[in-house]
């Protein structure tokens, strides 16, 4: 006889396991079909730097490290070669033109300047000697064409009496041709020492010219010898402070070797190194502003220089107007070189996100603030402060701008 069993009243183990398959089934369905499957990290919001995108004027500059040089730099040569007798000054002396520095000698100088001297006393004396033969010279042709002048004169005269006495027949034919011939002989011989007063008064005054041309190139000659042993005395060449004067006493100095520096400190000039990247855009004539005690200062770029040497380039500032005070050579400061001219433009404060991204893409926060999301933008120029924004980002846009090491290949941030 079969018995009756009762059905268990209210709800079973059985239940339970359905329930919780029916309801594994939809939370599966739901993330495979419904639920948003973005890869997410969980930051905590107190550690991460947020900014905010905002319309402003963009300042195309960079800021460079530059360094306090002189105006201009005076190198100090020995112009003549010798021994260090005395030091007068020592480096860092402000120094007037014609201050001397230091003081030489040199024997081997000494000893041609009296070569010289005796050289030309030599030379003066011939040149007195030969003046005064050429005066006695001068004096004998003289006495010889007065004796001819007289000469004629008298052989004219007697070549007058004889033509007479010969056409009254009163002498031969033979003495008058004889006394015809002695006075055109006396005629002939005057002509012919005239031209040799005259070839004579020619060669002498070219050999006077000579001499005293040589005499003169001698004195000269002592001069420039005696200016070496002035130039023995080393003496400022122009107002400036000295530097590094690198000599001692008992030294020899050879003629032409670099002895020292004078710095001219009228004004300064900053000599900076600037990234390779920007030697398109850097050019003589922008303008930069350097920053002391509170104050701006503006300069302007004299000279760039070509040649890069460890990635980097050199460009020469001048101050532009009034320079500040008590500076000194070396003293390093930062200035902001203007590279283009300011414009209006969306700003992105800069952040170390950019080293991730390449200003590629950038979280930015939802609305609530409760998370943010990856987002691509462009960037455009950039400043120390700024980077422009040309796409993806909007005026008011809150973005993370801290690094993005931490996030792996997340997509969206938590908080």
């Amino acid at each position: 006889m079969d018995i009756p069993i009762e059905k268990p009243k209210g709800i079973q183990k059985k239940h339970l396991y359905i329930s919780i398959g029916i309801l594994l089934f939809g939370f599966v369905i739901y993330k495979a079909f419904f639920a948003d499957n973005i890869p997410t990290y969980k930051a905590d919001k107190e550690r991460i730097n947020i900014a905010t995108v905002s319309n402003g004027v963009f300042h195309d500059y960079i800021t460079v490290s530059g360094t306090v040089a002189p105006i201009a730099t005076i190198y100090l040569d020995a112009q003549e070669g010798g021994r260090v007798e005395e030091k007068l000054i020592e480096e860092g002396t402000v120094l007037k033109k014609g201050d001397v520095i230091l003081r030489m000698t040199n024997p081997d100088l000494n000893l041609s300047i009296l070569n010289s001297e005796a050289q030309l006393a030599e030379k003066s004396n011939f040149l007195r000697n030969t003046m005064v033969a050429m005066e006695q010279e001068k004096l004998r042709i003289k006495k010889e064409l007065l004796t001819l002048e007289f000469s004629i004169k008298r052989k004219k005269r007697i070549y007058k009496q004889n033509t007479k006495l010969y056409h009254q027949d009163l002498i031969s034919k033979e003495v008058f041709l004889v006394s015809q011939e002695d006075y055109q002989l006396a005629e002939r011989s005057f002509q012919l020492y005239i031209e040799r007063q005259k070839q004579d008064s020619i060669y002498r005054s070219i050999q006077l010219s000579q001499m005293r041309n040589s005499l003169r190139n001698m004195e000269l000659n002592l001069k420039l010898v005696r200016k070496r042993q002035e130039n023995l005395m080393v003496t400022a060449p122009i107002d400036g402070q000295l530097s590094n004067l690198d000599v001692e006493v008992g030294q020899s100095i050879p003629r032409g070797s670099r002895i020292g520096t004078i710095n001219i400190l009228s004004s300064f000039k900053v000599i900076a190194k600037i990234d390779e990247h920007y030697i398109d855009k850097v050019r003589v004539g922008l303008r930069a502003i350097l920053e002391r005690q509170g104050q701006e200062y503006n300069l302007k770029v004299r000279k760039v220089f070509p040649d890069v040497k460890n990635g980097q380039f050199t460009v020469e500032m001048v101050f532009d107007g009034q320079s500040p005070k008590n500076m000194r050579v070396g003293q390093t400061y930062y200035t902001r070189l203007q590279l283009g001219s300011p414009e209006k433009a969306l700003l992105l404060p800069r952040g170390s996100f950019f080293q991730k991204t390449g200003g590629r893409w950038i979280f930015v926060l939802s609305k609530d603030g409760k998370y943010a999301e990856k987002r691509s933008i462009k960037i455009g120029r950039q400043n120390p402060k700024y980077y422009e924004v040309l796409e993806g980002l909007n005026e008011g846009d809150r973005v993370v701008i801290s690094g993005y090491d931490g996030f792996g290949d997340n997509e969206r941030l938590d908080f």
